[in-house]
């Protein structure tokens, strides 16, 4: 299966298009979770101004998102957002590292906006599990982050473990049944003796986790389904490790119905294949025309076709 990068392509791919040749600028563009981006040059050519709102913001901040993008952009935050949007950096071209390796880190973290404004609750369960290690039976605070249309993220960190609780909606009835099976793949797959130690996946539909079940505002149709996620401290006990865990958390909902999209693209493929060959078959066969002898009055033979 592809696995989704984390980093926005198109800010990416601006940001090196600009550093060779400056220009005048003003695009805006959306990504997967819906989450609203506006790149320009309000000043001059050299210096841009990179917008992002998201519909959870208030609740990032929350759980630190202004720590966290304070700690990886510094001077790049504006103290005050571009006015529609939630947060703004503002990147001098003439101040961006010349060496290319240095260059293309600087590029990448800048790409990253999104996924480092959402990475604050997971950091901060993370840190919460690590001083909860000693308090057997204790938990920490149940964080939620509605980063859709009633879709939300669940997190909650316990002395030996966080748990992190998707909700997501299936639009169609394809969707549930392409999406049961998948994750039916995740439960199974992780009994192989190669990938024990990857998160214990559960998946319940219409029936929300007993995490969550006490909140009142949860949807109980049959179109929802619950995934939840369970991290031991071994999946984010080591900074480069719980770099990787937070970016492939964020992209689950995504990852999911991406390949579900996928898989039904390439199941209406085949089936169209399949009717062009029957078509093919269809009109290379020719029907056979009966014919019969027939005789007159007086004994003559009469043939008919």
């Amino acid at each position: 299966m592809i696995l989704l990068d984390p980093h926005n392509v198109i800010i990416q791919t601006t940001l090196n298009e600009k550093l060779v040749k400056p220009s005048s600028l003003d695009v805006q563009f959306v990504d997967y979770d819906g989450v609203r981006f506006h790149l320009s040059t309000p000043e001059k050519k050299t210096v841009l101004l990179l917008s992002m709102h998201i519909r959870c913001w208030d609740e990032l901040v929350r759980y630190g998102a202004i720590d966290v993008l304070q700690r990886e952009y510094g001077a790049l935050l504006v103290g005050q957002a571009e006015q529609d949007y939630n947060v703004s950096l503002m990147i001098d071209l003439e101040q961006v590292p010349a060496e290319p390796e240095a260059r293309e880190a600087f590029i990448t973290s800048i790409a990253l906006f999104k996924r480092n404004a959402v990475a604050a609750p997971f950091e901060s369960a993370f840190n919460t599990q690590k001083e909860l290690e000693k308090a057997e039976g204790q938990q920490g605070e149940l964080m939620q982050i509605h980063y859709r249309d009633e879709e939300a993220i669940y997190i909650q960190a316990a002395h030996d473990r966080v748990t992190v609780i998707f909700s997501t909606i299936f639009q169609d009835e394809t969707d549930r049944i392409f999406g049961k099976v998948f994750l039916q793949e995740f439960v199974d797959a992780r009994r192989q003796p190669s990938i024990q130690n990857a998160p214990q996946v559960l998946y319940s539909s219409r029936d929300p986790p007993l995490e969550i079940r006490h909140l009142t505002n949860l949807r109980n149709t049959e179109d929802i389904g619950y995934v939840t996620f369970v991290l031991f401290p071994r999946h984010f006990a080591n900074p480069n490790v719980a770099s990787g865990t937070i970016s492939h958390m964020q992209l689950f909902r995504d990852y999911l119905h991406y390949h579900i999209k996928c898989s039904k693209a390439y199941m209406h493929s085949r089936m169209r294949h399949r009717v062009s060959e029957f078509q093919k078959v269809l009109n290379r066969a020719k029907t056979e025309v009966a014919t019969a002898e027939r005789k007159t009055v007086s004994g003559r033979t009469m043939m008919t076709r």
